[in-house]
């Protein structure tokens, strides 16, 4: 695994954190796979929220890949 690009992706996630947070909520990266794809787990609140795809997709995914573009794919495992 590439920790610099690990890094790169913890610290978009650190963008974002507070305000998941503040809903109860929390996410963790795992992995990166094969270079471009993210593979998180959604804890907390976020884990049974009925709206966590849109967090998902709006949220998370957004930030991840404008802050990483070689991002090309973010998943949850568990959702």
């Amino acid at each position: 695994m590439d920790q610099e690009l690990f890094n790169r992706v913890e610290a978009a996630l650190q963008t974002i954190r507070p305000y998941l947070e503040a809903d109860g909520g929390d996410v963790e990266l795992l992995e990166v796979v094969d270079g471009d794809t993210a593979m998180l787990e959604l804890k907390g609140a976020c884990s049974t929220c009925s709206m966590s795809q849109m967090t998902m997709k709006a949220g998370i995914e957004e930030t991840i890949m404008r802050a990483v573009p070689e991002i090309k794919s973010v998943r949850a495992v568990k959702l």
